[in-house]
């Protein structure tokens, strides 16, 4: 089989020109997607946007706006840049953060030790299977490092997603207690003891540190860290905005809860509409490595030229390049960002 794929093969220039020209084809696609957007008009339109809306501001400052209203608008602004900055102040997420988010009362020496065990398990079964002590490294830190973390960043997406869909309803329980007329602290206390979980354990946490002298703000900051969420910090902007500046807190409570429902519908509505995309997408990135995988186990003598050969190895790499030029093609058509 080699014997006849030498004799069959092309002449060194044209396969040196057909290599040239697929490695130009890649870099050109690379450069299309990354700078496709510089070109289509979507950093324009962001820059227009950004000015009509700085100069819409600063024509309202300009009209008679009474002093009063100006005063409170400038402290809401500089709570909002005071805000701004402490967020832009965290440090790097450590793994115990990573493990408060996943709702895991677990130390992080327990987490190394599980790692450690889940990567011998899985090189244990690499070896029996008769695979090389190569492929046997390669699955210990396959399951020692990536799975555990993959695990660990699912279960993350899960609780957060729990912890939006009841944390309206949480909102609007504040609300309701507010306007009989029952304080802040009371009503947080309510949520800690009725809500369902996650929200229930985060804000007995919340209550907790509230209890032990720890302010008010400063534990909403920890809870913005517990649950990293634009909604979290939404809640914690307008109870820090209201303690700071005054204001009808049920009302603007009842606002934030309002625009958390339409955008969780909004994302709903979105995940639904782009499902189909999702789904064509994973089906045309998985085509290839499952038809080239049946293939070697109908043929393998057809198709393990690919990489014992240079021709094909060269096919390999461009077949590569491309897969991952079009599947970062389609990530950027169906991902919609809220």
């Amino acid at each position: 089989m080699g014997a006849r794929w030498e004799r069959s093969l092309l002449p060194p220039e044209l396969v040196q020109f057909a290599a040239v020209t697929l490695a130009a084809l890649a870099v050109g696609g690379v450069v299309y997607v990354f700078v496709m957007p510089y070109f289509s008009g979507e950093r324009t339109v962001d820059k227009r946007v950004e000015v009509a809306a700085k100069g819409h501001s600063v024509s309202r400052q300009r009209t008679g706006v009474p002093q009063q209203l100006q005063t409170r608008r400038r402290q809401v602004q500089d709570s909002l840049k005071e805000l701004e900055a402490k967020q832009k102040k965290q440090k790097r997420v450590t793994l115990r953060t990573k493990l408060m988010r996943a709702g895991l009362n677990i130390k992080p020496q327990t987490y190394y030790i599980a790692c450690a065990i889940m990567g011998l398990i899985g090189g244990f079964l690499f070896l029996i299977s008769g695979l090389s002590l190569f492929v046997c490294l390669l699955g210990v830190i396959v399951c020692g490092l990536g799975l555990p973390r993959w695990l660990l960043a699912r279960r993350i997406r899960s609780r957060q997603a729990k912890f939006l869909t009841e944390f309206a309803n949480a909102i609007d329980i504040i609300v309701r207690g507010i306007r009989s007329g029952l304080p802040l602290a009371d009503c947080l206390d309510i949520i800690a003891k009725e809500a369902p979980e996650p929200v229930r354990s985060e804000f007995v946490e919340l209550v907790e540190q509230q209890r032990i002298g720890i302010p008010l703000s400063k534990a909403f900051e920890r809870l913005y860290e517990r649950v990293p969420l634009q909604e979290v910090n939404f809640f914690s902007i307008v109870i820090a905005i209201q303690a700071q500046t005054g204001g009808n807190l049920a009302e603007a409570l009842s606002n934030l809860s309002g625009v958390l429902r339409d955008r969780y519908k909004m994302q709903a509505k979105v995940k639904a509409l782009s499902a189909e995309a999702k789904a064509s997408a994973m089906i045309i990135g998985a085509l290839p490595p499952v038809v080239g995988l049946a293939v070697y186990f109908i043929s393998p003598d057809y198709i393990t030229l690919l990489w014992t050969e240079k021709l094909g190895q060269f096919m390999l790499v461009g077949a590569g390049i491309w897969m991952i030029i079009g599947i970062l093609v389609m990530r950027k058509m169906i991902n919609f960002e809220i």
